[in-house]
């Protein structure tokens, strides 16, 4: 019949058969791979998942080296400036420490209210804000990396830009970041205008050569 071939082990039969199966098993790998976790992902929707983890807006926590304005209405002697201790605590006239890492400014006054009222006031009236942010931290291929003063709205390039700019060894494509309540450092590809966070430690890697 047209099409058949009855040489044995004929190279060129044999030639389309393993053809064949090499195809299938490159699909039955492509299948698999698709299911793969975040771990295998290609290098670029890795980068892209690790972006959207530092854009995604948060609401501020407080922590250690954050310093707190509290007042409390018609009770100045009560009210001022209080810093975040290494305990994660500020320690307020007469009511002693109250815990406030991991709080926000709002969670904070609710706390002060609660402790304010057990035996010490009646219906205080309290406001907590934010004096001064922890500061972030800036290294790696930069001119004068450090510690620096956070300010709201700053970026990556603004963050550089304190840093005194690149150095010639520096490599722009990306930066490192370890963010306060990540476990690991995040890569940032460049450009982009992910926001700085109070805390923050951004690293600019070394250009190869």
């Amino acid at each position: 019949m047209k099409g058949m071939c009855f040489v044995p082990m004929c190279p060129r039969c044999t030639m389309k058969r393993f053809l064949g199966l090499s195809l299938a098993a490159a699909t039955f790998c492509a299948v698999l791979g698709g299911c793969a976790d975040s771990g295998n992902l290609p290098s670029e929707r890795a980068s892209a998942l690790k972006n959207a983890q530092l854009a995604e807006p948060r609401l501020h926590r407080l922590n250690v080296g954050d310093k707190i304005k509290v007042t409390v209405f018609g009770e100045p002697d009560l009210s001022g400036t209080f810093d975040i201790n290494a305990a994660g605590a500020i320690a307020l006239p007469l009511a002693g420490d109250v815990p406030a890492k991991g709080l926000s400014p709002a969670g904070l006054r609710d706390a002060i209210v609660r402790k304010l009222s057990e035996g010490y006031l009646k219906n205080p009236k309290v406001s907590v804000e934010v004096a001064t942010f922890r500061p972030i931290f800036i290294h790696g291929e930069v001119r004068s990396g450090g510690e620096f003063a956070f300010k709201h709205g700053l970026k990556i390039r603004d963050a550089i830009a304190v840093a005194g700019g690149y150095t010639y060894r520096a490599n722009q494509g990306y930066v490192l970041i370890t963010r306060e309540d990540e476990p690991r450092e995040l890569r940032v590809d460049l450009p982009n205008d992910v926001l700085i966070m109070p805390g923050d430690n951004i690293r600019v890697p070394e250009r190869f050569f």
